[in-house]
């Protein structure tokens, strides 16, 4: 029998949690890390990978995507594998959906997921009280999720009941996230601080602070120096920002009007916020409907894209180019005074959306030396990773969750990724299947297992969102 499972050999190992930068073999069995040393014998593995000229770093871990029906969709498995992401944090739902994909669509990743509060879902009105609002949180524990995610910019509840869920998930010891707006502000920089007053003293995960420095309020370097100032001297807030230049929401209209969100999107190049304006938008290219292709979504404008978005009956994906350079650069780079990044990770807020390049964007921050490679990996795996509460994870000492992401640092490309132990993608093409749910209950878990899913569970109250 064979001491390895895979033994990968000859890549330049980045682990800064264990002080590794350089060539270094490695040793896989049972999905754990068995052996990490300056050289391995190929006898012993079952089988190994020749990695010389590649980066070896823990896994990509994904700190906010979408793989469900309401968001997503099936290929988001997919393609967040060919991205080299191992571990992700769904930040929508509904639960059931996401483990439906991953059981049917999965691709090997571990996923935890948020439950969204959502008028008809889990609460009655934008307005629910406290019971209620600790009713949907319950709801979705015992469903798998490890908490809930408020979604300002889809579904505004109001201030009052926005600071109720946040105070209700931090006496629970629950994972809460949330998309800055309520129904007295919208998905900008004001909404962004009356997030951060609605928290007080609670803790926290803002979604994607680049989405609140637009320019939609003030000039955009204004609202950026702001969100700066305003997480440093907030400690109880986590936060992630993605470096694409594409948003991504829902098409959806209601009686003739699209969601906040892309009704904000809009107005930025003075296009009227109905379906009609909408529709005039994604004829002339400012609107971008994310049509399925080939197996992947693609964005796709003009007048296949518009027919493509009526024959869903409006219920489609669309990106906008609204997210400047400037912003992105900042919030991916900027750190306090104690050496610690202001913004914790680098995410996607992708998925099933066509963003998903922390490994293409983040290197690209590297070869300009804003960021060393031990940075890079710690906003890409290490942060994300211990705030979501993956324990085992970030790191490649030995026990770790075998974990890993390869990569050609030139081509800024993955090449190879391994999620607890198996191969799931090799030279971009995707071979892993299933799905590992994260859960916080037992309950939960039993109901992952009915999904002939395996739970792994997590202890929120350790995460690095409680703690630091």
């Amino acid at each position: 029998m064979s001491r390895y499972d895979i033994v990968l050999k000859g890549g330049t190992v980045v682990d800064p949690v264990n002080g590794r930068n350089g060539k270094t073999d490695i040793g896989i069995r049972n999905g754990k890390i068995e052996a990490v040393k300056e050289w391995i014998d190929t006898s012993e593995a079952e089988e190994y990978f020749d990695l010389t000229g590649m980066y070896v770093m823990p896994g990509i871990v994904d700190m906010h995507m979408h793989a469900s029906e309401r968001l997503g969709g099936r290929y988001a498995h997919k393609m967040l594998a060919k991205a080299g992401v191992t571990g992700a944090l769904e930040m929508m739902g509904p639960v059931d959906s996401v483990l439906e994909y991953g059981r049917d669509y999965g691709t090997g990743l571990t996923v935890a997921v948020l439950d969204a509060v959502n008028k008809g879902y889990n609460v009655k009105s934008n307005n629910p009280g406290r019971s209620e609002l600790e009713e949907a949180l319950e709801y979705g524990l015992d469903r798998g999720s490890i908490g809930m995610k408020l979604m300002g910019g889809n579904f505004p509840l109001t201030p009052e009941a926005t600071r109720l869920a946040i105070e209700a998930a931090n006496e629970r010891k629950a994972y809460i996230s949330f998309h800055a707006a309520t129904t007295e502000t919208g998905s900008h920089i004001e909404g962004f601080h009356e997030a951060i007053r609605l928290a007080g003293d609670n803790h926290l995960h803002m979604a994607h602070i680049n989405s609140y420095c637009r320019g939609m309020i003030r000039p955009y370097e204004t609202e950026t120096l702001e969100a700066v100032e305003a997480l440093k001297s907030h400690p109880n807030i986590r936060s992630e920002a993605y470096l694409a230049a594409v948003n991504g929401n829902t098409a959806k209209c209601t009686d003739g009007i699209p969601i906040p969100v892309v009704c904000n999107c809009l107005r930025m190049h003075n296009y009227e916020p109905s379906e009609k304006g909408l529709e005039k938008a994604i004829l002339e290219g400012w609107a971008q409907i994310n049509m399925i292709e080939g197996g992947a979504v693609e964005l796709r404008t003009g007048q296949r894209a518009v027919d493509y978005w009526k024959a869903h009956g409006t219920d489609a994906g669309i990106s906008f180019c609204v997210n400047p350079a400037l912003p992105r650069y900042w919030l991916a780079t900027a750190k306090k005074d104690n050496g610690e990044f202001v913004v914790d990770a680098i995410s996607t807020d992708g998925g099933g959306i066509p963003r998903n390049y922390i490994l293409k964007y983040g290197l690209s921050l590297v070869k300009l030396q804003a960021l060393t490679m031990e940075e890079f990996v710690m906003k890409a795996s290490v942060n994300p990773g211990r705030i979501i509460g993956f324990a085992n994870k970030g790191h490649l000492g030995e026990g770790a969750d075998a974990d890993i992401t390869v990569f050609d640092y030139d081509r800024q490309e993955a090449f190879m990724s391994i999620g607890t132990g198996r191969v799931i993608m090799y030279r971009g093409i995707v071979c892993g299947s299933g799905c590992t749910i994260a859960a916080a209950t037992k309950f939960g878990a039993g109901h992952v297992r009915e999904y002939g899913l395996e739970p792994v569970m997590i202890n929120v109250a350790e995460s690095g969102l409680y703690k630091r």
